[in-house]
C-alpha cells in the first residue's frame, strides 16, 4: 500500500505516529527531575482526587524566547467505571497525590534540551497529574457509609488552570495542550475551553497522543468499550462537561466521550498522534480476552512478528483506521525520548514526530501523513514494550 496524504475535518488535524519503547540509548539520557506542586485551596472548591487528596502538577519554567509559551501535558493511566474499581484506584497513585512520586522525569515533548525537543524545550512545560479516573471530565461523588469517593476531574482541571493563570499562563502567547492515553482523551474535552479561558488572545492548539479511543466492535462482533464508557460517564457525572454541540447531535450522550464523535465539533486546531496498531486498543478494545477465549491471538499480542497474515489484515481493516497513521505497534510516544526525537526515532517521509508536530504548530508546511501497512515501515522498532501495555 503506497503512502497517502490524509486531509480531514479539522483545519489542522495532523496524524503521525511512531514505535515502541525506550532503547538502551535512552538510559543514557540526562534526566530532568521536576518537583510536584499541590494546588493551594483546591479542596475548598471540591477539586480533589478520588481519595480526597489535593490535585497536583509539575511545572518547569520556560526561558528566553519561550517564556510566553506553555505546553500542558495531561498524564494518562486508564479509568474506573464503577464504585469498586474507583475505590480500589483511590488507594493507588492513580487516585491519590499522597501516593504519587513527588519528582517526575521530563523527557520527550517535556524535555528542556534543544537537541531532544527542538521546538518546545524553552517553553513553560507542565505535567497535570491524573487522579480522578475519568480523564478530567467527571464531577460527582459516591458515598458508602462514612467513606466517600470523589470523582472531580472537571474541578481538578479548573483548579489547576486557575493556579497556573496566576503563574504566567494568563500572559501566554502560544499554548499547546497535550496528553497521553487517557490524558490524550482529556485533550478532546478541554481543548476549546482552554482557548476560551485565555480570552482568545493566545494561539492555542491541541495534540492527543494515543488518545483516539475508537467505538468499534471486537473480533467476536461484540462492543465492550461502549458499555464501559457509558457506565463511566454515568458514574462520574461527566455528561454535563462533554462537548455541547456533540451532545445536541446524538441520542446517546456517552458517545461524546469517544473522540470520533467529539472531534468534529471542536473548533481549535488539532494534532492526532497515534498508531494504526495502538497497543492498548489492540489488547483491550479490538481483541480483549473475552473475544478470544481459546487464545488464538495470544502470540500475536505478545509479539507482532508472530502475527499471521490474516491477523495483520484484520487489524489493518479496523474501522476508522485512517486516523492512525504509523504501522508500528505502539501506545504513547510523545513523552518517550527515543520515539519523540532521537537518532533512531521512527520517521515518516524522513521526519520524526517532533519535527512534524513543530511543522504543524508553527505552520512551517504541510504535516499530514498516513503510513503503509505493517510491516512495511523499516523505521519501526516493532516491539510491544511491556511498560506501555495497559496504560
Amino acid at each position: 500500500m503506497a503512502r497517502r496524504r490524509l486531509w480531514t475535518w479539522a483545519a489542522a488535524v495532523v496524524v503521525v505516529a511512531a514505535a515502541a519503547a525506550a532503547a538502551a540509548a535512552a538510559g543514557q539520557e540526562k534526566r530532568l527531575l521536576v518537583g510536584m506542586t499541590l494546588v493551594p485551596g483546591a479542596a475548598s472548591t471540591g477539586a480533589v482526587c478520588l481519595d480526597g487528596s489535593p490535585p497536583a502538577y509539575h511545572l518547569h519554567r520556560g526561558s528566553g524566547a519561550g517564556a510566553r509559551g506553555w505546553l500542558l501535558q495531561f498524564e494518562g493511566g486508564g479509568w474506573c467505571n464503577d464504585a469498586p474499581s474507583c475505590a480500589a484506584r483511590a488507594g493507588t497513585r492513580r487516585g491519590s497525590t499522597r501516593l504519587m512520586s513527588k519528582l517526575e522525569v521530563f523527557s520527550g515533548v517535556l524535555s528542556n534540551d534543544p537537541a531532544r525537543n527542538p521546538d518546545f524545550y524553552n517553553w513553560n512545560r507542565v505535567k497535570l497529574r491524573y487522579c480522578d479516573g475519568g480523564s478530567f471530565a467527571g464531577d460527582s461523588e459516591f458515598r458508602n457509609g462514612s467513606s466517600v469517593i470523589y470523582m472531580r476531574g472537571q474541578r481538578i482541571w479548573d483548579a489547576i488552570i486557575a493556579d497556573l493563570l496566576t503563574k504566567g499562563l494568563a500572559k501566554a502567547e502560544k499554548v499547546l495542550l497535550s496528553g497521553c492515553s487517557a490524558g490524550g482523551l482529556a485533550t478532546f474535552f478541554h481543548c476549546d475551553n482552554l482557548g476560551e479561558l485565555l480570552g482568545g488572545v493566545a494561539t492555542v492548539k491541541c495534540m492527543s497522543d494515543a488518545g483516539f479511543f475508537l467505538d468499534v466492535d471486537d473480533i467476536s462482533g461484540n462492543n465492550s468499550i461502549r458499555p464501559f464508557f457509558s457506565s463511566l460517564v454515568a458514574l462520574q457525572g461527566a455528561e454535563k462537561n462533554l462537548n455541547k454541540d456533540c451532545l445536541n447531535s446524538t441520542l446517546d450522550p456517552y458517545l461524546c466521550f469517544f473522540p470520533q464523535y467529539a472531534l468534529q465539533n471542536i473548533k481549535t486546531p488539532y494534532f492526532i498522534l497515534n498508531s494504526a496498531y495502538d497497543v492498548y486498543q489492540f489488547h483491550h478494545i479490538f481483541v480483549p480476552p473475552s473475544s478470544d477465549p481459546r487464545g488464538h491471538w495470544s502470540r500475536c499480542k505478545a509479539d507482532p512478528s508472530a502475527c499471521s497474515t490474516l491477523q495483520i489484515a484484520t487489524l489493518q481493516g479496523e474501522p476508522e483506521v485512517g486516523m492512525f497513521i504509523n504501522s508500528c505497534f505502539a501506545h504513547c510516544q510523545s513523552e518517550l525520548q527515543d520515539t519523540w526525537f532521537a537518532p533512531n526515532s521512527p520517521t515518516l517521509d524522513n521526519e520524526t514526530i517532533a519535527e512534524l508536530v513543530g511543522d504543524w504548530y508553527f505552520e512551517r508546511g504541510a504535516a499530514q501523513e498516513i503510513d503503509c501497512a505493517y510491516p512495511c515501515d523499516s523505521t519501526c522498532h516493532n516491539i510491544i514494550p511491556s511498560n506501555q501495555v495497559g496504560n
